[in-house]
């Protein structure tokens, strides 16, 4: 098809250019360049055109020059089109507007503000449409301060009314965090329609206003799919996740048909909440829906199976996606890592690099915790260092992190420490709080001061790593730097994150805090509870009550740690479920060595499979092992 068309074409052109008639202000002569150039599929069909156009003079014609401007824009050729720009004599403003429009769809959004720029200083009459072109780039680069200029212009010419620019402003200003400025333009626009009160409910969510969003939702007389779609995405963002499930089901009571954005966004409130039964409907419904499961969908799937415990599903649906891309690859390498099935995510990270997908960071920290569960060492420094040298990937904070986290597992503490301090103060809380744990589990006190030491002075250590340090000191029985590391915790303002657990029976999700009284069914589960105290006891169990607080007795201590969160959760599996029924709970912190220890006893007593997923990675107890071997 291109072989025959560019020969037809410069045929015709010859033909023109031949004619001793033809001259730059021949109508016949614009009207056949503008009707050759409509249509083209390759940017090489428009250079012998524009050629031609050079040649007779018609290239300064102000209609064909923008028609070549817009083809070039259009055909990803962005250089021919700035070039073609430059060589036009006095640009007119439908020219420059082209231009900026092609700028920002190429992603050269200083490139437009530049040139916007250009174009008032050269006096050329800006309208509506160039404009809003030139504040998306602003929105897009965060310029807040060039979008103030360009407000201050709009103003002066009367051009603030227009709903498209409004738009635009109020979008600035909400992407920066400008919300009172935001509110303002909102304000003031004449017609507050569906996208007007969409944009207003996304930069509310983009700053964790949700009950403002919510306010804006609620006063809106019409709905369309894109606006409950966003309602669902920001609750879910914002971290309300029943909040997203609820307005789902409302979206449906109301009758808005849900696309696949929808469908994807709820699936992540699924995966967050462990609600494997819900996620499993929500499934069914999509494809009852006719929503075609493609890559966006499908990683979406297989992430909601992985995080909420069903591996296996996870795998099956992901075998049966006929077009991987990166993303999908990457949802299931890390699912595999999760669960503690290394050598399959190194297998799947093989086949990916012979289908010729292309990895990215993400895929890498995704294989490289799969080596780490599986203290697959030798084999995490090589697929590291294939990082740059194969893949020309410049390895991040997480990469080190697996790194270290390799090295640690494995017991090579002074490699992981060497591996810290080589890396200066680019080593963040998270890895030093990895290297400390194996320091504690191996129990190697000397390295294990010194990173302690390293993470006491870290500036951007979080409540978690504050409680992992006092802990690595309790362990030592050092009550003292135990005491002054919570103190500074204190004074620093900062709240322990209270331990929360949620098990999902029959379709419902159930969370516990720790020592919770508050569910219906408490009688029950505490006396499940004190039945599993008794039948463990006779298993050999012992409380580790070194974890806990040092400012109680030791009894106090065994009861602190016998009504953590999970083991709450887990008892009302119990009584809730049919016997072999596998249990999944979901935590939001890391567990605890003694719930550890406590909750593989309980699956062999009960013969029972519990699956447990942490802040770090899945535990599956099954017959008194764990699968992560003891470490994590």
């Amino acid at each position: 098809m291109i072989i025959s068309t560019v020969p037809t074409i410069t045929l015709n052109l010859q033909y023109h250019s031949s004619n001793p008639h033809s001259n730059s202000n021949d109508p016949y002569l614009r009207k056949n360049v503008i009707s050759l150039l409509k249509n083209l599929r390759n940017p090489q069909h428009v250079q012998p055109i524009h050629g031609h156009a050079i040649k007779t003079g018609t290239s300064q014609d102000p209609f064909v020059a923008f028609e070549l401007l817009r083809q070039y824009c259009k055909l990803n050729s962005i250089d021919h089109a700035t070039k073609l720009f430059h060589c036009t004599q006095n640009p007119n403003m439908y020219l420059y507007t082209s231009l900026i429009d092609g700028f920002v769809s190429f992603g050269f959004y200083t490139d437009a503000i530049n040139l916007f720029g250009q174009m008032v200083r050269g006096h050329v009459l800006a309208d509506s449409y160039a404009v809003t072109a030139v504040l998306k780039a602003c929105v897009l680069q965060r310029a807040l301060g060039r979008g103030r200029e360009v407000h201050g212009l709009v103003f002066k010419r009367g051009l603030c009314l227009d709903r498209s620019i409004a738009l635009k402003l109020a979008e600035l200003y909400g992407k920066c965090g400008v919300l009172e400025d935001a509110w303002k333009v909102f304000d003031e626009m004449p017609e507050r329609d569906v996208v007007a009160c969409t944009v207003m409910m996304g930069s509310c969510f983009d700053w964790g206003m949700v009950e403002e969003a919510v306010g804006v939702f609620n006063e809106m007389r019409s709905r369309d799919t894109v606006c409950w779609t966003l309602m669902i995405d920001g609750l879910v963002r914002n971290g309300e996740f029943n909040r997203g499930l609820e307005m789902f089901r409302e979206m449906q009571v109301k009758g808005v048909r849900p696309n696949e954005v929808t469908f994807v966004c709820v699936l992540s409130a699924c995966s967050q909440l462990g609600a494997l039964e819900l996620g499993r409907w929500i499934h069914a419904y999509l494809c009852k829906c006719d929503v075609e499961v493609n890559w966006f969908v499908a990683g979406a799937l297989i992430n909601m199976y992985s995080r909420c415990g069903d591996i296996d599903e996870a795998q099956v649906l992901f075998d049966e996606v006929k077009v991987k891309d990166v993303s999908t690859y990457n949802s299931m390498i890390r699912g595999l890592a999760m669960h503690g099935k290394s050598m399959e995510a190194v297998e799947l990270f093989r086949e990916m690099l012979m289908q010729r997908v292309r990895p990215n960071g993400i895929t890498f920290v995704g294989v490289l915790n799969g080596c780490s569960h599986g203290g697959l060492v030798d084999l995490g420094w090589e697929i590291f260092q294939s990082m740059k040298t194969v893949h020309g990937i410049e390895p991040e904070v997480e990469h080190y992190g697996c790194m270290v986290d390799i090295l640690g597992r494995v017991g090579r503490l002074e490699e992981a420490f060497d591996f810290i301090l080589r890396m200066g103060g680019q080593a963040d809380d998270k890895m030093l709080c990895s290297l400390l744990s194996a320091c504690k589990i191996h129990r190697n006190i000397e390295i294990g001061e010194k990173v302690a030491k390293l993470l006491s002075e870290h500036s951007g250590i979080d409540s978690g790593s504050f409680i992992m340090l006092s802990n690595f000191y309790a362990s030592l029985g050092r009550w003292n730097n135990a005491a002054e590391v919570r103190e500074k915790m204190e004074k620093g303002g900062m709240i322990k994150e209270p331990g929360c657990s949620s098990i999902e029976v029959n379709n419902a999700i159930h969370e516990f805090l720790s020592g919770d009284l508050r569910h219906p069914d408490r009688k029950r589960i505490y006396k499940k509870l004190e039945e599993l105290n008794y039948l463990t006891k006779l298993e050999g169990y012992s409380p580790a009550t070194e974890v806990a607080l040092h400012d109680i007795d030791v009894e106090q201590r065994k009861l602190a740690l016998s009504v953590h969160s999970e083991r709450l959760a887990i008892c009302y599996g119990l009584i809730s479920t049919q016997p072999f029924t596998i249990l999944r709970v979901g935590k939001n912190l890391r567990i605890c060595d003694d719930c550890h220890a406590m909750i593989k006893l309980i699956a062999k007593i009960t013969r029972r499979q519990i699956v447990v997923r942490d802040r770090n990675r899945f535990h599956h107890f099954e017959n008194g092992d764990c699968s992560c071997n003891d470490y994590w």
